[in-house]
Parts: C-alpha cells; sequence; structure tokens
C-alpha cells in the first residue's frame, strides 16, 4: 500500500479545501458552488499554519478532522473499496469502515503537509438524481495541471464525497485492486491487521 502516497498526495490537496468552515445544510448546495465557498477558508487556514511557526500542527490537523471529515461517506468507500469482499465481513461491517476510516484519514493528513498553495480550477459538474461529479485542475507553480474529480452523493439531504479521481484513475478502485491482491491470499483479519498499522503510523 506504499505506492498510495503519491497518488494521495495529487488527490487529497484539493479535496482539503471541499467542506472546511461548513455549517450542516438543511438543503444540499449544488457541489461546484459547495467547493468554491469553502477554497478561500481552507487555503488560509493552510497557509498561516505554514508562515506562523509557533503554530500548533495537532490543533490545526484537529480542526481540520473535526469539520471536514464528516463531510466524507466513509462507510459508502469502505464498501465500494472492498467490493465483492464486502459479503464476507459477516456483521463485522462496522469494525472495517471504522479501521478503513483511520487509515484514509491518517493518509490524509500527512498530506495536507505538502498543501504549497496550488491553484484550484472549477471546470463543470453533472448531477443525476441523488450523484454528482465535479470536475477540477490543480495548477502547480511549474508543471502540468492535473485533473481531479470528486464523485459525491447526497446522504440525508448532503451532498458527501466517495470517491476521487486524479487523471483518470479512482481512489476507491486502487484501493479495491490493492485489497483484492491481499485477500485473494490472506485473509479479512490479515488485511484489517495491515490497515491499522497503517492507520496507527506503525510499519506494517
Amino acid at each position: 500500500m506504499a505506492g498510495n502516497k503519491t497518488f494521495l498526495k495529487l488527490a487529497l490537496i484539493t479535496l482539503a479545501v471541499f467542506c472546511l468552515g461548513r455549517a450542516p445544510l438543511v438543503l444540499a448546495e449544488q457541489p461546484i458552488d459547495q467547493i468554491k465557498q469553502t477554497v478561500d477558508h481552507v487555503t488560509r487556514v493552510l497557509k498561516e499554519t505554514g508562515s506562523n511557526p509557533n503554530a500548533s500542527k495537532a490543533d490545526t490537523v484537529e480542526k481540520i478532522r473535526l469539520v471536514l471529515l464528516p463531510q466524507f461517506d466513509f462507510a459508502e468507500m469502505a464498501k465500494r473499496s472492498l467490493g465483492s469482499y464486502w459479503r464476507s465481513l459477516n456483521g463485522r461491517e462496522n469494525e472495517f469502515v471504522g479501521v478503513f476510516t483511520a487509515f484514509v484519514e491518517k493518509s490524509y493528513m500527512e498530506t495536507l503537509e505538502s498543501y504549497r498553495g496550488e491553484k484550484v480550477l472549477y471546470l463543470r459538474e453533472r448531477v443525476e438524481q441523488n450523484f454528482a461529479q465535479v470536475d477540477t485542475q490543480i495548477v502547480p507553480a511549474r508543471g502540468d495541471a492535473i485533473a481531479v474529480s470528486y464523485r459525491l452523493h447526497l446522504v440525508e439531504g448532503q451532498w458527501k464525497v466517495y470517491d476521487v479521481v486524479v487523471e483518470n484513475i479512482s481512489l476507491v478502485n486502487n484501493y479495491r485492486s490493492q485489497f483484492s491482491r491481499i485477500l485473494a491470499t490472506a485473509s479479512v483479519d490479515e488485511l484489517l491487521s495491515k490497515l491499522r498499522a497503517k492507520g496507527s503510523g506503525k510499519p506494517v
């Protein structure tokens, strides 16, 4: 699972600007508006942290964690990442979602540290009933723009992210491929052990 770090660095830098600083919505905004309204706030938080030598990393991480992470549908992300093996959990679905969430959260928070003020362009959104996709580009100071798309669905009137696609590579599909390779020769307990180790920062 070491190969995920580069992928996540691209996928999650922009995802970090997705929902920070927003109150819960009674009616869902358009997904692209939801992103646009928050990018300035998050950019300011990250820039202030980077320019203040006395800023507490723990406080910044906790602020982001408490506000941002509830905007993800980790249960849906975990289910899609496990694919057909989801049926083999036999009552352990909540356990898997919890471990998976900690694993993704750890990778996510590490990725935020690499933010360097990249510009984000919002290209288009597509909404079909309860599903949506927002297409964006990350524009670095040097190099080519990177295509990043967010896949969302409505959960109790609020848009939540269940997948991110970077240069046509799906985060969920990437996880599913890796989990399938592990489970082809190992048990669910062994996969959970690997994810727990990654989520805690311990070497696997």
